[in-house]
Formats: C-alpha cells, structure tokens, sequence
C-alpha cells in the first residue's frame, strides 16, 4: 500500500491527499492503481465509502478532498455548491505577463471549431468565468521566457485556469489542449508523441497545481497546503519556497 499518494490530512471523516500529476480522479481500463479513487480505495478498505469532494484534471496536481462518509459528503459537498471554499493554484506559463496582478473576465462555453469533445473556449455567450492572478516570479532558461503565477478562481469552470491563460496569450507550459497546437493532445492520446513534440512541451505535465484549499466546517476552518511534484519546483529553480 505504499506510494499510494501524499496524505495532507486524515481522520475519520476525511481523507485530504495531493494528487500527483498524470493521474486521473476516476477509473479508467487500467489497473486498481490507475485512478485516484481506486487508491483511495485500497488505503481506507472496502468497508467504508468514500466519496470524493473536488476533482482535478489528470495532469494536474494538487489538494483533493475525500469524505469518508455519507454524513460528511453531504455537509462537505453543501459547502462545494455554495461556492463557501477558496482554491488557489501554482502555475508556470509561456512568456512575462506585463501587469504584477489581473482579472480574467470571459465567458467560457463549448469550442464547436474543433472535433475534440471535451475542448471549451471563451465565447460571448458562454458561461460567466473569472479567473484571478498574481505574478510570483518573472525568469527566463534556456527555452525561452516564463512566468509564475498564483491563480485563484472566482467561478470553476471545466478548463478555466488553462482556457483563460491561453486567452490573454500566455498558455501553460506543458499544455497539450489548450497550447500552441491541439494536435499534441490527439498525439497524448493515442501514444503518438514524438520526441520532438515532448522537446516543444517542455514538461511532462501541464504545469499547474492545486496549492490550497480553504473552507469552514463543524465550526472550524481547514486549510489545506500541497507541495508541488519535483519537476515543477525543478523548473522554477533555487528560489522557489514550497
């Protein structure tokens, strides 16, 4: 049962794990070890029920939430729909960002330009999304000019962080969906990466993670901190603080 995933927190209510980059929430064809919910599974036993508060996308990494009972799913995914949690993210993009702080304000809906099923875009009549940033450090490497950012959400859209960095011209770095060339995310999902591609991608993940989470229950606020995976801080250098 060992490497399962990093515990942040676990009681008898709750289990709070950092997910690591490159695996997704829920099953898929593989084996027990390939879905975040089916370790969860093998770490609490099948005696008790388990029910997972927020997801994350597979490349991302980060804070997820885990009731380990009805009573407390129910409570804790109250609070979720009342939109009563704060969620702040770490990310590395392409380029120096000009303004130290902004807001994103575009609408987020269906891209119809594109046979991917699962890609959204910003569209005037999508849905309201809002995406806050902060620049924690501009740096330059050898591959070109970047920028650290801490993201905070003010709706949670499918996509959004991706989606709206995209938008004002700075994608993540490793992105594959929402990047410079969509065809990367054809090519990831049928094995087809080239070298030259994993060259153009620069990390092996898209490059954003789920830094805190925040919220209030049984008269007491959680708060929860995930360290980032070591390629991430790898990449920002000596100067980051984790």
């Amino acid at each position: 049962m060992e490497n399962l995933f990093e515990i942040l927190h676990e009681d008898a209510d709750l289990l709070v794990v950092n997910k690591p980059a490159g695996l997704v929430c829920h099953p898929t064809k593989g084996d027990v070890y390939s879905s975040l919910i089916s370790r969860v599974r093998l770490h609490v036993g099948d005696e008790i029920s388990v029910s997972m508060i927020n997801r994350i996308d597979r490349e991302t990494s980060g804070v997820v939430v885990i009731a380990k009972n009805a009573q407390t799913a129910k409570q804790i995914g109250k609070i979720w729909a009342e939109r009563a949690v704060t969620k702040v993210y770490w990310t590395i993009v392409h380029g120096h960002l000009r303004e130290d702080r902004g807001l994103i304000d575009a609408p987020l809906g269906k891209d119809e330009r594109t046979e991917i099923a699962v890609k959204d875009c910003v569209r005037p009549d999508g849905k309201l999304a809002q995406t806050e940033y902060e620049v924690m450090r501009r740096f330059t490497r050898a591959e070109g000019e970047f920028t650290w950012l801490r993201v905070g959400l003010r709706t949670g859209r499918k996509h959004q962080i991706r989606i709206h960095l995209q938008h004002i011209g700075h994608p993540l770095v490793g992105e594959k969906l929402y990047g410079a060339d969509e065809m990367l995310y054809l090519r990831l999902v049928f094995g087809q990466l080239t070298d030259e591609d994993w060259r153009r991608l620069i990390l092996p993940c898209a490059a954003l993670h789920a830094r805190e989470l925040s919220f209030r229950w049984a008269d007491k606020d959680w708060h929860f901190i995930a360290k980032p995976e070591k390629w991430f801080a790898d990449f920002l250098g000596d100067e980051i603080s984790v």
